[in-house]
Parts: C-alpha cells; structure tokens; sequence
C-alpha cells in the first residue's frame, strides 16, 4: 500500500542489503554456486522451441521421440528439460535444466528464510561471535517465546551483553556487583548501613581485641546523621525525601498488570517481583534527581523483568533484578527526555517527537493527516503522549507487546525511530474509521485502539520509509 510512494536513495538501500547471505559467513560461496546455473546460459545462446513429440538437434545426427530428463524418459505433460543450441560458430552444445535453475532458486530462498527465522537463533547465539546485524534481522521477524531465547537477545540488542561470547560471563558478574553495591549505598536506610558497616568494623576490631575485656562502648552518632535532623545535608533528609516517591511506586506497581499472576496479587512469588521492581524503580529515581520516577515507568520495566525473569537459565533468572535494572536504563535512555517535563517544549522533549510523528503520516498520507489536523482536529498529544512515553505498553496486549518489542529493540536505526512508524502505521491501519469519525470518536478510538493483526501491523510500520520522518540518521 506504502511502497511505490517513497523513494529510497541509493545510499540507504545499501544498509538494508538485498539478501540476509552478505551478513553470514560463507553464505558467499553458496551464492557463487547458484549464480554459476545461471551463467550456463552463454551470450548469444537462444533457447530452440519445441515440436510436439519431437526435437531436433542441429548436429546431433538423431531425433527423440521422448522428452528426456534425468531419469530418461517423462509424459509429455512433464516437460523438465530445455536443450539449448549454439550459433553455428560455436562447437558446445549445452544442456540446462530449468528445474534445477528453480530448484537452485528455491534453496536460496530457503537458506535466506534459514537464516533469518526465529529458530534459526538458538544455535546462533551459542557462537564466539555474534553477528549483531544479523541478531537484528532475525529479532526483528519476532523472537520465539520460552527457553530464555528472547531475555539473551534483548541483552544484546540493547548492548547489555557484548558481541563476544566469551565476554559474557565477565560482564555479567561487574555489572551485578556494581548494582549489588547501588542497592546497599541508596536504598538502604542509614541506620541499617551504618549497622552493616559497623559489624564489619567490629568483627575486625574483636579479631584484635578479642582478648581485653572491658566496658561496652556505645555508636556516636554525629549530629548530621540523627534520623530527627532536618538539615539538607543529612543522611536521613536525603532518604525521607523519596518516600513519597517510594508511596507512588508501589501504587502503580499494584495495578501493574492485574491480569497476570507474576505481577499482582499477594501470593509469595508476585510480591517477590513487585519488590524486584520497587527496587529498580527506586534506585534509578535516586540516581537520576531531575527525572525522578514518573508514573508509567514501571509499565515500561515489566516486559523487561518478565522476560529477563522467566529466563531458563536458574542463574540468569536470579540475578532478574540486576540486568533489569542496567537494561531498564539503557532503553530508557533513548527517550529519557520525554519524562523531563522542563524538556517539553525543546527540540528533544515529547512535543517535538509528537510533531515527528506528525510530519510521518503527512508524508505517508496527507488525506488522513488533513482529516485529523484540520476537519476533527485530533491532535497527536491527545492520543500519541501515552503511546511513546510507555513504548506501547498500554495499547495491546502483553504478548503483543513483546512481539512489537522485538521490533523496536532490533531496529539499525533506534527505538524511537520504529517507534514512531509503528504509530504511524496504528493510523492507517484504521483510516478508513477515522474518515467517517468525528472529534469523539475518533479520540475513542485512537485512546482504546481496537484489536489488529499484530504481524500485519508490524509490516505496515516498516513499509514506512525511515527517511520520511526528520530524524538524523547514522547511515
């Protein structure tokens, strides 16, 4: 529907190559095979047409009464091989079977798909050396579910995990520790750091001591450390600080999918996830003072805790919290600034993206933009502020979401350049309700989108060309 209407330069289509083989080792020798069936086919050579029940050889001193083939004989309504005559100045003759030229054709197309299908992952991602490009191509088609196939990928696609497989291990357990420390530096209250570190001090001092009995000695506590001192420089001042935030956060972590056991109710394994998150949430909104904690990050955590939970890997599993947290960061980091409200009005905040996705769907179809700027006026901040700031989220389904995730993470381009043509292409999929809706109902509409074909509207998205939106991209 899309395609046709863009233009694509030469440049670009170099970093989408036509074929998944120039991305895989040794896929080149393969080609080179398929390629020489088609140089059988010489300059000059003209291919004889047939006479029914016979065919002549110019030279060949003989005439067949059947058409051959491999086997030596089939039906007439079995025509499997073409025999091709040279110009006179030539003395080979050549024999070419078009069905080996369409079985060739055929085994490329398989290997192609082979190589970029889902199951094609799993042995990919046990190599030394993953190739990303590739890691892109076959995550972008949508990854299998089960079997923590999806939690290692998202690792990488969000370069959690590097390209090296042998690196893995050392990366892991840095990154781990580091948020281990975090924890007990920020979200510990003073008085249980101090006893931490006080026991650690005074299991080191009875070691040297342990012989010297003497009167008990009693914790000084220095006047910026009492729990009553208001001052801004106390310890205990700088943590009463979050506790609102802390309030919010479990709030919204209680309506965080009510429908799925892992993340509501009070049974033992969904509190144990709802602290997991609390934590995270908790700890970036210390980490970063001027964002703080928003309500609807813990929407856009879920997928990521849920994934990196259910992995199969008991020891990946366990350390959910961990690689959440540094992968939590690392997506939002593409759009940080839209939870920055200071931020709004700049060339980085959500209305300047808002306006992006404006110019994409003028550029794709100016009827429909015309419609809902003009005759309805539905403006994107009315329906498209949740769809970016919560990546989703709240629009679809939790499994259709996560489809849609592998998307986004996967795209050469950034998340919020996909994103924004997966918003787009929410729009056209539904052009034909918007065009005969009104102001109500087409912000009903667009805020409580209906079911769709989630695959479907994946490649509408990415039938929308990248360099119609006014993004500078890295080509």
């Amino acid at each position: 529907m899309l395609k046709g209407k863009i233009k694509i330069p030469e440049k670009a289509r170099r970093v989408f190559p036509d074929r998944l083989g120039s991305l895989v080792a040794g896929f080149e020798e393969r080609e080179e095979e398929i390629e020489s069936l088609d140089r059988t086919f010489e300059s000059g050579e003209e291919l004889e047409t047939f006479q029914p029940r016979v065919l002549g050889l110019s030279g060949s001193g003989r005439e067949v009464d059947e058409y051959e083939r491999g086997d030596g004989k089939c039906s007439d309504e079995e025509l499997d091989i073409r025999k091709v005559r040279s110009k006179p100045d030539k003395d080979v003759r050549v024999l070419v079977s078009v069905k080996e030229i369409i079985a060739a054709d055929e085994k490329r197309s398989d290997l192609e798909y082979e190589e970029t299908s889902p199951m094609s992952l799993n042995p990919n991602l046990s190599l030394r050396e993953i190739n990303l490009e590739k890691l892109q191509r076959i995550a972008s088609s949508g990854l299998p579910d089960g079997g923590g196939l999806r939690a290692t990928a998202w690792k990488l696609l969000l370069g959690y995990l590097p390209a090296s497989h042998d690196l893995w291990e050392k990366e892991l357990a840095e990154n781990r520790l580091k948020y281990a420390k975090l924890k007990e530096e920020l979200l510990l209250s003073p008085s249980e750091f101090s006893r931490r570190n006080g026991e650690v001090s005074d299991t080191n001092k009875q070691c040297t001591d342990s012989d010297v009995d003497g009167p008990l000695e009693r914790h000084t506590i220095s006047d910026e450390d009492h729990p009553l001192k208001i001052g801004k420089a106390s310890v205990w001042h700088q943590f009463f600080q979050f506790t609102e935030i802390a309030e919010q956060i479990d709030r919204d972590l209680q309506r965080t999918h009510p429908d799925m056991k892992f993340f509501s109710g009070e049974s033992t394994l969904s509190r144990k996830n709802r602290e997991a998150m609390r934590n995270i949430l908790l700890l970036f909104a210390k980490l970063n003072p001027e964002i703080r904690y928003v309500q609807g990050m813990n929407e856009v955590l879920a997928p990521i805790y849920y994934i990196f939970s259910t992995d199969t890997d008991e020891q990946n599993a366990a350390n959910a919290e961990a690689d959440s947290f540094s992968c939590f960061v690392r997506l939002l980091s593409d759009s940080v600034d839209h939870f920055c409200q200071q931020l709004d009005n700049s060339s980085v905040g959500i209305l300047s993206t808002l306006s992006r996705l404006s110019e994409l769907l003028k550029a794709n179809d100016e009827e429909l933009w015309r419609h809902l700027e003009f005759t309805t006026k539905v403006k994107p901040q009315f329906y498209a502020f949740r769809w970016i700031t919560l990546l989703l989220t709240q629009e679809f389904d939790f499994q259709s979401v996560l489809r849609i995730w592998d998307t986004l993470l996967s795209n050469p381009f950034g998340i919020q350049e996909m994103l924004l043509r997966v918003c787009c292409a929410m729009l056209l999929c539904v052009k034909s309700r918007l065009l005969s809706g009104d102001f109500i109902a087409n912000l009903n509409l667009l805020q409580h989108y209906p079911e769709i074909n989630i695959e479907h509207l994946i490649q509408v998205a990415k039938d929308i060309s990248p360099y119609t939106s006014s993004f500078h991209l890295p080509l």
